[in-house]
């Protein structure tokens, strides 16, 4: 994982890597190449398009919790070329559970803040309040540690998911 995916070095941070390519090729010939690779019996890959939107997953016999989606859109520009966007991260229900974790942490950590306050400025026992103030942040650092443990997990597939897209956008 030292590598970043596709030069940027924001990416090696980052849990969803993304990234942003230009091509001369109209919008439908690149869903087309993409569509071509799908419909292949010899494709590894899980995937779905849904309009200019393109989901990959990897294959059901290698899925495991850390397992990457590549999502990639491919939109028009007012240059009259083809941008490919894209976002290689965990899938849509591993990401929402994660982020409903770090949500409640972060409302845990304004609740026990406002109650030291109140206790503090009332001269009451503010013990807990302080300690959980203390803990909060820790839990939410140890949750990005998880998060890009989870990330190297996954790195393989998401170097294959990307290796199989730039395949497909290679293709002649």
């Amino acid at each position: 994982m030292n590598e970043p995916i596709h030069d940027e070095k924001i990416n090696r941070v980052l849990l969803k890597p993304r990234f942003k390519m230009l091509f001369d090729e109209s919008q439908e010939e690149i869903l087309g190449k993409f569509k071509e690779n799908i419909d292949d019996k010899n494709c590894k890959y899980c995937s779905k398009i849904s309009g200019n939107h393109i989901f990959l997953d990897v294959p059901k016999d290698e899925d495991h919790f850390w397992s990457p989606q590549l999502q990639v859109e491919v939109v028009k520009n007012e240059e009259n070329k083809t941008v490919v966007k894209g976002i290689l991260g965990p899938k849509p229900q591993v990401w929402t559970f994660f982020m409903f974790i770090h949500f409640a942490v972060a409302v845990a950590f304004v609740v026990f803040f406002v109650m030291f306050y109140v206790r503090w400025s009332l001269d009451g026992d503010f013990q807990l309040a302080k300690y959980m103030m203390i803990g909060l942040p820790i839990l939410w650092i140890i949750l990005y540690f998880i998060g890009q443990s989870g990330k190297k997990l996954g790195y393989k597939q998401m170097v294959e998911l990307d290796d199989f897209m730039m395949k497909t956008l290679e293709k002649k």
